[in-house]
């Protein structure tokens, strides 16, 4: 395929991702409704009504440590065991962006836009199942907040296009430069980082 039809394909998968946000927008909008719920700065705000429906609907703890699965109790730990090493990797890669993209003039990434914690406000979970959301919700979030501080880094310094494609690239790499293009390259770092 052309480069120009290639770039023609990516900005029509480019305007389609945007539509989709757009629908997904209005998804939530129609779910917050018909569940009853609003969001004031972040915050869920259940009507009341809808929090006692679904306390109701709780499954103590006692009766969900005997209805678990073995396996499920006894790899807990392991499942736990990682919490500290993310919350490492989230410390050095918000201490990283904080001083180096201040230095290389790259936007910080908002850690607030990847990394959402808000299951713990559905009343229909008990306190174990809301601290396994909450986990989950996390890690999740941790991972894709670093992953854009790693694409935001990979842009300013070695924004070139790999010679075989991965299976799931993040969308800065789309603007990449074309592997083995050393003139593109060579212009690309010189707008990026002028001397």
């Amino acid at each position: 395929m052309p480069q120009n039809q290639l770039e023609e394909v990516l900005e029509r998968i480019h305007r389609l991702h945007i539509q989709l946000e757009e629908e997904f927008d209005q998804l939530l909008a129609e779910k917050q409704q018909q569940f009853h719920y609003t969001l004031d700065k972040g915050r869920v705000i259940f009507e009341q009504s809808v929090r006692t429906f679904q306390q109701s609907h709780r499954t103590g703890i006692w009766r969900y440590l005997l209805g678990a699965k073995l396996a499920h109790i006894l790899t807990a730990p392991i499942i736990y065991s990682v919490l500290l090493p993310l919350m490492l990797l989230d410390l050095a890669v918000t201490v990283y962006q904080h001083a180096c993209f201040r230095v290389y003039g790259i936007d910080r990434v908002r850690r607030a836009d990847y990394i959402i914690i808000d299951r713990q406000h559905l009343g229909y979970l008990n306190a174990i199942e809301k601290l396994n959301c909450m986990y989950c919700g996390y890690g999740s979030g941790l991972m894709e907040y670093t992953r854009e501080i790693i694409a935001r880094t990979e842009q300013y310094w070695c924004p070139i296009k790999h010679a075989r494609r991965a299976l799931s690239q993040h969308d800065r790499s789309r603007h990449f430069v074309d592997y083995g293009d050393v003139e593109a390259y060579r212009q690309e770092l010189a707008a990026i980082n002028p001397r």
